[in-house]
């Protein structure tokens, strides 16, 4: 039988995140788990997920690393390597890999991929994809039980890498929604949602602080990365990313319920009535609603799915489950990641992020059309028509209630862009204030109010002097 070849060392050019630099070499005696991720990837987040758990429950002997390996242009900068880490709660060892060199070095083909490394320091195994925790835990028994019947392995508890971020009103804030009266913000690093007057100042708080799922009135619920929010007669729902589900908070109460999801990552299936079949989510993010139906984008599944809240139907809308971009009606269509969505008439507009595109879908005839975007790899930052527009990497999208625009959060370009929808042209919106990865933004057609997410912050801009002013947050 040949023998497993032993696994090439890290590159010293790697830029390491929030721990020292690590040597493959110096970890022999224990299993090494090497995570190639990027921080735009909803699957890469689920093997985040994945893998650490598992390196809690095996810290006696696994040892886990992130390279982080960039899609994005933006994504050669460390800082936002660093946010991503701090967002997605990661707490083992990044490095980022701006040139992949490690990525070439070890062969891999797609994010996520784990590459495991044996206690002799050889290259055994990598495992593509996420949702793979039961094979790797398997592969992970397997090979620490080896390591310790030859009697090589080190038993000895991994330490947690943290740098964490300073202390703020808010953490990584992400999804809004905007009524006459209040503004709805998903605090996702601290785990909560905040009912607010449009000034900022904060008049309820649902959810503990802490990641969890309960259901439960007020600040006895808990949700975990809440990161999509809808407003729709007298109930707040919320997409709870992390906890991949949906959750509805009545307005009159406060009572947080679960309406869809099981707390971990599936395969969606459509049911006829959803509160009697429990149905699994992936990673469920923008929202939108209108005529007693909910419109999901699921991120995780590259799909847009329609939860009928009168007669509790779930039935996906569009999306082969591919991550491509692909025009055509129903399943025939692909999306790479849909992430926002905003909702006029008959139309469902959607941000794809993976695809730095903006589609849109027919809700009577499910047809899916992209208005801004020409492939998984064609992005960057220019106004314009169809043609020579682009975006890179758009979160979060809003309907401008006083005209035919289309308002996008272009995270990865630090921007803000409008789409006229007559036209098709898009505009990047000068604002006096430097933005660092707005996700989320709403309007009432003379004001914007934007997620500026890595910065910790709300803003609110007027559309007429492009002034930006931090919101206070506070109660």
């Amino acid at each position: 039988m040949t023998e497993s070849p032993l696994a090439p060392d890290l590159p010293p050019a790697l830029d390491w995140v929030n721990a020292a630099p690590l040597r493959i070499a110096a970890l022999r005696g224990r299993l090494v788990a090497l995570v190639f991720w990027h921080t735009g990837s909803a699957t890469s987040a689920n093997a985040l997920a994945d893998i650490g758990y598992l390196q809690t429950k095996y810290a006696d002997g696994l040892s886990v690393i992130g390279i982080h390996t960039p899609k994005f242009d933006a994504q050669r900068e460390l800082d936002l390597v660093a946010r991503a880490v701090n967002r997605l709660g990661v707490r083992f060892p990044v490095a980022s890999d701006p040139d992949a060199v490690a990525w070439q070095h070890y062969g891999i083909r797609a994010w996520p991929s784990v590459a495991l490394v044996d206690a002799f320091g050889r290259l055994v195994d990598i495992i593509a994809g996420d949702r793979q925790r039961e094979a790797l835990e398997q592969r992970i028994v397997e090979l620490l039980d080896d390591a310790g019947e030859r009697g090589v392995r080190v038993y000895e508890n991994a330490q947690p890498a943290l740098r964490p971020e300073p202390m703020r009103e808010l953490c990584f804030p992400t999804a809004l929604a905007l009524t006459p009266q209040r503004l709805y913000v998903c605090d996702s690093g601290h785990h909560r949602v905040m009912e607010c007057s449009h000034e900022g100042q904060v008049l309820r708080v649902f959810g503990s602080g802490s990641a969890g799922f309960e259901d439960g009135p007020g600040i006895q619920a808990s949700f975990q990365s809440p990161g999509g929010l809808v407003v729709l007669k007298d109930a707040l729902y919320v997409s709870d990313v992390g906890n991949h589900a949906i959750r509805r908070i009545q307005l009159g109460t406060g009572q947080v319920d679960t309406l869809l999801g099981q707390g971990s990552p599936g395969t969606p299936q459509a049911v006829a009535n959803f509160r009697e079949s429990p149905v699994l989510l992936d990673r469920p993010c923008g929202l939108a609603a209108n005529f007693d139906r909910l419109y999901i984008a699921m991120a995780g599944a590259n799909q847009v799915w329609e939860a009928d809240l009168t007669r509790f139907g779930f039935r996906p809308l569009a999306g082969s489950g591919r991550l491509a971009l692909a025009d055509g009606a129903g399943a025939l269509a692909a999306f790479a990641q849909p992430m926002g969505l905003a909702v006029l008439q008959h139309t469902l507009y959607v941000a794809d992020g993976q695809a730095s595109a903006l589609r849109s879908l027919h809700l009577g005839s499910g047809m899916v059309q992209t208005l801004i975007g020409l492939g998984l790899f064609d992005f960057g930052q220019a106004s314009g028509k169809r043609p020579t527009a682009r975006l890179q990497y758009p979160v979060g999208i809003a309907l401008d209630p006083k005209s035919p625009v289309l308002w996008v959060a272009d995270c990865y370009n630090d921007a803000i862009a409008m789409l006229r929808l007559g036209t098709g042209e898009l505009t990047h919106l000068p604002v006096d204030y430097p933005l660092r990865r707005p996700t989320a933004v709403v309007s009432d057609g003379a004001r914007l109010w934007v997620s500026n997410t890595d910065a910790h912050e709300v803003l609110r801009v007027d559309l007429a002097s492009r002034e930006a002013v931090v919101l206070p947050m506070t109660a």
